[in-house]
């Protein structure tokens, strides 16, 4: 059974819940977006494989997840990153932001999720379990592709694209 990790407002820790029951109840719990770019500055975008939970199908950033209890995000982000995408990679932190959505099969999605770079330039020996499809996309035609198809992307990731985009330099 997987717990995330409630947290308040402030992102101060206040227990730990079964996954689900977060999401049934939409309980503020803790998670991370990794977004990962090669060095010509294009993002890896990943499709939710179709047996995923929620927003199967779906459009997003290169790997996202929730810490364990106990667990240092940076280094969760890091783990999380090679089990779903096979990269081995050094995720940085960018930024944090909390969301609320509902979702479907009567699921919430309430976080403070914490944003994360990192770069690599190799062939993700992506998880078919966690993941359909991945492409490398110029940011810029991304960001016309989520304005003009917001249904064809993940509703957290839409909010990452509405922000300018960390830099990696």
């Amino acid at each position: 059974m997987e717990r995330v990790i409630l947290v308040d407002a402030e992102d101060q820790e206040i227990g730990t819940i079964e996954k689900m029951e977060a999401h049934r109840k939409g309980l503020l719990h803790r998670a991370f977006s990794v977004l990962v770019f090669n060095s010509h500055g294009e993002i890896l975008v990943q499709q939710r494989a179709d047996k995923k939970y929620h927003s199967a199908g779906l459009w997003t950033n290169t790997c996202c997840s929730h810490p364990r209890p106990n667990e240092c995000i940076k280094e969760a982000s890091a783990r999380r990153l090679r089990e779903e995408m096979g990269i081995e990679a050094e995720p940085e932190f960018a930024y944090k932001f909390t969301y609320r959505t509902e979702l479907d099969d009567s699921l919430v999605e309430h976080e403070v999720d914490h944003v994360f770079t990192a770069r690599f330039d190799g062939i993700p020996a992506a998880n078919p379990d966690e993941v359909q499809s991945w492409k490398f996309v110029n940011t810029e035609d991304l960001r016309r592709d989520v304005a003009a198809n917001p249904e064809k992307y993940t509703f957290w990731f839409r909010l990452i694209m509405e922000r300018p985009l960390p830099s990696l330099v």
